[in-house]
């Protein structure tokens, strides 16, 4: 089961985690949020992955402003408020030349809690009819030298003819390290070299004289340095056996062969389908407005609009997965981020206040019984553990979505997703993604749920 999609996202895969190959084994890494709101120390924390964002008031006062301002109320967010200058984008999708006013917002520069081999971001906007934005950053490596200023996405909700096509930038590279789609990556980590420190930079567009304010409301970035390794070490079922959340089922497969201009359906709208069923469970949906472009013949067809309102025109394909998420945060109420999780136990805790999770995963067909496939890159969502702690997942490659619910052994499906590398079917050494995760959560969270997010550095 591996779409064009699925093997675009392997090759980033194995290309974002070229560090792991060399990278000497360490303790097994538990998520870490930024120095002074880490979780609490265990002894066995390898404190290997640093999730940081911006999203209050104070976060979006000090930075940089040149145009830009903060916009007030119970959700600060980051404002268009003058043109900061004009700029021309050449989109290279459209072949369209056209000229944007600006304004822009920097990050002071942040110092994970440990020097990373990979940074992946994700933001949350809105952005009216003719706005886009472009999302940078610049780092600077351990042995002080800086990274040029990467293109981490040009983004907008919509696809009009009057904004550039969303989309992620190839060939980006300096040398020592390199932008896969939506990771930025270090390359020969074996050397010693991270990255130690890096800023994010907001580009803000509309048209000239227009009065549209696009706005920015949560900003992150998730860095990691995880350890080679095949196999991660167990963990124990916990406070999440016996909770099943209720979470709509769709299938992918039902939609094969739909929209070649987004990649075709079926087997390539893992990503897609999974932010549906997650968004749905939310409360959310699109407008009959928003889905009168859809063939009135098929069914499921909000599907349809997630895997166009995701699709990445340089990726030629629905996997980004910062644009997922950016995707589930224009419904109102509802944020979101993409980050990495340490282990089951940290599934479990989210299940357990009330947060399903999309997972990221690669497996041959013998190595989780049950799914009948095998994939270089699959995106599936947990919604709950069985009382022996086995995975409820509802999995969107399925026949119909009366099959999407299935229970996965504990064991295999804890190693299938937190392992960095694997065997595929050929005894090729590929790469694993090492527990990439979206998480999806309301504005505002209860009290149990703003808890666990905070403990993976989400606030």
């Amino acid at each position: 089961m591996t779409s064009r999609s699925a093997k675009r996202r392997s090759v980033l895969a194995a290309a974002a985690a070229v560090a792991a190959v060399t990278a000497a084994p360490s303790a097994v890494a538990h998520a870490a949020g930024p120095a002074g709101r880490r979780r609490p120390h265990r002894p066995e924390d390898g404190d290997l992955i640093d999730f940081h964002g911006w999203s209050s008031y104070r976060d979006w006062r000090n930075g940089e402003h040149a145009g830009t301002r903060v916009a007030y109320g119970r959700c600060p967010g980051l404002a268009f408020a003058e043109p900061a200058g004009t700029t021309e984008y050449h989109d290279p999708h459209t072949g369209r030349t056209a000229e944007w006013e600006y304004a822009t917002w920097t990050s002071a520069p942040h110092t994970p809690a440990v020097p990373a081999a990979e940074l992946v971001a994700s933001w949350n906007a809105v952005t009216p009819e003719g706005t886009w934005l472009r999302v940078e950053m610049r780092g600077e490596y351990s042995d002080g030298c800086r990274t040029p200023w990467y293109t981490l996405g040009v983004w907008t909700a919509g696809d009009g003819e009057d904004v550039p096509r969303r989309t992620s930038v190839p060939g980006q590279g300096d040398g020592r390290s390199s932008i896969w789609t939506d990771t930025f990556a270090v390359g020969d980590t074996g050397s010693g070299l991270r990255l130690a420190a890096y800023r994010l930079r907001l580009t803000l567009c509309r048209a000239p004289g227009s009065r549209s304010v696009p706005v920015v409301r949560r900003l992150g970035a998730m860095l990691s340095d995880l350890p080679a390794r095949f196999e991660v070490p167990a963990a124990e079922p916990g406070c999440a056996r016996g909770i099943e959340l209720d979470v709509p089922r769709y299938s992918q497969n039902v939609h094969e062969g739909r929209y070649p201009e987004f990649d075709g359906g079926g087997e390539a709208w893992c990503s897609p389908t999974s932010s549906q069923m997650i968004i749905e469970y939310w409360g959310h949906r699109p407008t009959p407005e928003d889905l009168a472009w859809v063939k009135p013949e098929y069914d499921d067809p909000q599907v349809c609009h997630a895997a166009r309102m995701t699709f990445d025109y340089a990726y030629e394909g629905c996997g980004n997965w910062p644009f997922n998420a950016a995707y589930a945060a224009t419904y109102h109420g509802l944020e979101s981020v993409v980050t990495r999780c340490a282990s089951l136990d940290d599934a479990e805790r989210l299940v357990a206040a009330g947060i399903p999770l999309i997972t990221s995963q690669s497996f041959t067909e013998d190595e989780l019984d049950g799914a009948g496939y095998g994939t270089a890159g699959h995106l599936m969502t947990v919604i709950g553990f069985t009382e022996d702690g086995d995975v409820i997942a509802n999995d969107p490659a399925s026949e119909d979505n009366a099959a999407v619910r299935r229970v996965y052994p504990r064991r295999q499906f804890e190693n299938i997703w937190l392992r960095t590398r694997r065997y595929n079917a050929e005894g090729e050494v590929r790469s694993g993604t090492g527990g990439v995760c979206y998480l999806y959560f309301p504005e505002h969270p209860s009290g149990a749920q703003r808890r666990v997010l905070r403990e993976l550095g989400i606030r």
